[in-house]
């Protein structure tokens, strides 16, 4: 099993939020990793599902990309089911399966968990882009 790596590299939101830490399971099996700070928090001192539905897609979406041999791949449709909560300084953990690839859309289940108990999980669909690779990179 491979170490997770950094993968919020260049300045975007995910950086701006935290990072995402990842890491390749299967060609079809992935995990991310964050650690939710007082930044991530709603009004009841427990994560914000905002953030909680960006961890998620870009998770999955790494996932989306990274089963793609690295082409670009945006979300289509995102189904998220909050189960639990979360607080601060608490490490969140998502597990991604590919479910079926095709030439232009890769289909994914993917659920978050803290302190092996499940707070989340989601369905969704994202669109393989068909462009040529530049310093297009993964985790949002």
């Amino acid at each position: 099993m491979s170490n997770f790596e950094q993968i919020s590299l260049k300045p975007g939101f995910m950086k701006h939020n935290g990072g995402l830490l990842f890491r390749n399971l299967s060609e079809t099996e992935y995990e991310f990793k964050s650690t939710i700070n007082k930044n991530h928090l709603n009004a009841a001192g427990i994560t914000h599902g905002g953030y909680i539905a960006a961890l998620i897609d870009a998770g999955a979406g790494t996932s989306a990309h990274r089963s793609a041999n690295g082409a670009p791949c945006v979300t289509i449709s995102l189904d998220l089911k909050f189960i639990g909560a979360s607080k601060t300084d608490d490490e969140i953990i998502g597990k991604t399966k590919i479910l079926k690839k095709t030439n232009s859309l890769i289909f994914l289940f993917c659920e978050l968990f803290c302190n092996e108990k499940i707070i989340a999980s989601a369905s969704g669909i994202w669109k393989i882009l068909k462009v040529k690779q530049s310093n297009f990179g993964p985790g949002g």
